[in-house]
């Protein structure tokens, strides 16, 4: 598709405006798209402006990195922890490593928690969704436990038997 404006350059900005419940279409290559003002081809937002952005939230909210790691490299790129703020992305696999104590918190912020479990098949998912639900618990319990909070370990034990005791799902006749 060509560009509407000049009709030459090929159309990489295709524009929907709602004016006055009117749709309005324009096809557009980037130069005439710049000469007209579109303010949206420079991204305000970026996922590396947002990351900085969560871990200059977690520095704020008193959730300090050790001092001793501040100034730390990972051994096997070099990257610093200021590098991946700036970059939005680690280096390599061994920076997790490196960083862990700084990463945390944020993943935490962001996902709830630091383990990946993924996602479970629907077909094949049951046994899964069981298991895991069990291994939650367990850990949920322990945590309890832990902290002393006896009343909700009970009740955490009492539903990790019934799970446990409880005959697996069958999917029907399908399988």
């Amino acid at each position: 598709m060509l560009c509407d404006n000049c009709g030459q350059a090929e159309a990489t900005v295709h524009v929907t405006q709602f004016i006055n419940g009117e749709k309005r279409e324009s096809h557009l290559c980037e130069a005439c798209a710049r000469k007209e003002g579109e303010t949206w081809l420079e991204p305000v937002f970026s996922v590396n402006k947002l990351l900085g952005g969560l871990l200059d939230l977690e520095a704020g909210a008193g959730v300090s990195p050790a001092p001793v790691r501040t100034r730390m490299r990972c051994p096997n790129c070099g990257l610093t922890f200021a590098d991946f703020k700036r970059l939005g992305h680690l280096g390599c696999s061994q920076c997790w490593e490196t960083f862990d104590q700084q990463l945390e918190p944020v993943l935490r912020r962001i996902q709830g928690g630091t383990h990946h479990a993924g996602k479970v098949p629907a077909r094949a998912g049951t046994a899964l969704r069981r298991r895991r639900e069990i291994e939650r618990l367990r850990q949920e319990l322990h945590e309890a436990v832990a902290k002393e909070e006896y009343e909700r370990a009970a009740e955490l034990r009492d539903r990790l038997r019934a799970l446990e005791q409880a005959p697996p799902k069958s999917h029907g006749a399908g399988g």
